[in-house]
C-alpha cells in the first residue's frame, strides 16, 4: 500500500513538472510583470509558437539576471525556429553568465559547425555573438563566413571594426582596405581608414548608377 502511495505521489509530481514545462514555467510572474512582458505574453498566448516573443521575452530575463527563465525561452525559440542565430548566440550567452563555462563552449562549437552550410549563416551566427559580446566566437564565424565568400565587402569591414575594437590596427587596416577595394562605395569606410591616417578616394556615383554595394553601402 505504501509503495502504491509513493507512486501515486511521484506521478503527481512528474506531472506537474510536465504541465510547467509546457505552459506554467512560460508564464510570466504577475509580480514581476511591465508593459513589455505583458505584450510578449499575450503574443504567446495568442500563438505560442512565436519564436521571435520568446526570444524577446528571454532577453528580458536575462537583463534582469533570471538566467533559467532566460534560457527556457531561448529553448522555446529555438524549437520553433531552430536557425533563429541570435537565440543560439544567447544561449551560448547565458550559460557564460551561470558559470556553466563548458555547457557554453559545447554550445557554441555546435552551433558554429551547424552554420558551416553558407556564408550568410555564419555570417549571421557571428552577427548574434556579437550582439551578445562573444567577440571571439563571432571572429570564428566571420572568418568562416569570409572563407566561403571572399570577395564579401560587408565581412571585410566587419571583421576589420572587430580587429579594430581590439586596438589591432594594422589588422583592421588590412581588412578595411580590402573592404574598399572590392566596394568603392562605402564613405564609413573611407572615414574610418582616413582617422587612421590612410587617404581613401571615394567614387562619386554618376546619375542612375547604382554602386556596386547595394543601399546599405550608398554615400
Amino acid at each position: 500500500m505504501n509503495r502504491m502511495v509513493i507512486a501515486g505521489c511521484l506521478a503527481l509530481v512528474l506531472c506537474v513538472i510536465g504541465c510547467s514545462g509546457s505552459g506554467d514555467l512560460n508564464r510570466v510572474n504577475p509580480e514581476t510583470l511591465n508593459p513589455e512582458k505583458e505584450r510578449l505574453q499575450r503574443e504567446i498566448d495568442r500563438k505560442f509558437d512565436n519564436a521571435e516573443a520568446h526570444y524577446q521575452l528571454g532577453k528580458i530575463y536575462q537583463g534582469e539576471g533570471l538566467l533559467q527563465r532566460a534560457d527556457w525561452e531561448f529553448t522555446l525559440a529555438l524549437q520553433f525556429d531552430p536557425i533563429m542565430y541570435k537565440a543560439q548566440a544567447a544561449k551560448v550567452r547565458v550559460y557564460q553568465m551561470m558559470r556553466q563555462l563548458d555547457k557554453s563552449k559545447l554550445a557554441a562549437e555546435l552551433y558554429i559547425n551547424q552554420s558551416t552550410a553558407s556564408a550568410e549563416s555564419s555570417a549571421m551566427l557571428g552577427r548574434g555573438f556579437q550582439q551578445e559580446g562573444l567577440e571571439e566566437y563571432a571572429l570564428t564565424c566571420y572568418q568562416q563566413a569570409l572563407a566561403k565568400a571572399p570577395n564579401s565587402a560587408a565581412l571585410h569591414k566587419q571583421i576589420g571594426l572587430y580587429y579594430l575594437g581590439k586596438n589591432d590596427l594594422a589588422r583592421a587596416e588590412e581588412y578595411l582596405r580590402q573592404s574598399i577595394q572590392i566596394d568603392p562605395y562605402q564613405p564609413e569606410v573611407a572615414e574610418q581608414l582616413g582617422r587612421m591616417g590612410v587617404v581613401i578616394q571615394v567614387p562619386q556615383a554618376q546619375a542612375g548608377q547604382t554602386p556596386a554595394g547595394g543601399a546599405e553601402n550608398q554615400p
